[in-house]
């Protein structure tokens, strides 16, 4: 079941509705297309989001893990901003730059996914530091962000 409505939620982002009915019933997907009610019905209740997102939020699998502090959890969710590396607390896994990245909070929830602007080794040396400090400690500054809002999409 829990797939069933991991699927579901997914379908909603997309401004999809969708029934979860027992697929053994006669002509189930007519008897719901008419109107019958069958099974639970699901509807969106938000605005559906970017293709781009979608992508982001289902289609590839994460290369690694951020943790994030309780502000920058907070400033994703509420504000829309990016994530900057001083909001990061811990750097799981190898990744590259570009690369799909889980971000969860200190209770290793999943907030967001995003494409990191710097590879895993980067991310450990600037996770912490202000963006201010990013050209100092690697040398080069490619991006501000360690994800820009662009690349990020909030999970459920």
């Amino acid at each position: 079941m829990r797939t069933k409505l991991k699927a579901a939620a997914l379908a909603a982002r997309s401004g999809a509705a969708t029934a979860i009915v027992s697929g053994s019933l006669e002509n189930v997907l007519l008897r719901i297309a008419a109107g019958e009610e069958l099974g639970t019905l699901l509807i969106p209740v938000e605005e559906p989001i970017a293709a781009r997102k979608l992508w982001l939020a289902g289609t590839l699998v994460p290369k690694g893990r951020l943790v994030l502090d309780g502000g920058a959890v907070r400033v994703l969710r509420e504000a829309g901003k990016s994530l900057l590396a001083v909001g990061v607390t811990q750097v799981d896994g190898g990744f590259n730059r570009g690369d799909l990245v889980s971000c969860v909070g200190a209770d290793s929830k999943e907030v967001a996914r995003g494409l990191v602007n710097y590879s895993a080794d980067e991310a450990r040396r600037i996770m912490g530091k202000a963006s201010e400090q990013i050209e100092a400690i690697l040398g080069y500054v490619d991006e501000a962000e360690l994800i820009h809002r662009d690349n990020l999409v909030l999970m459920p």
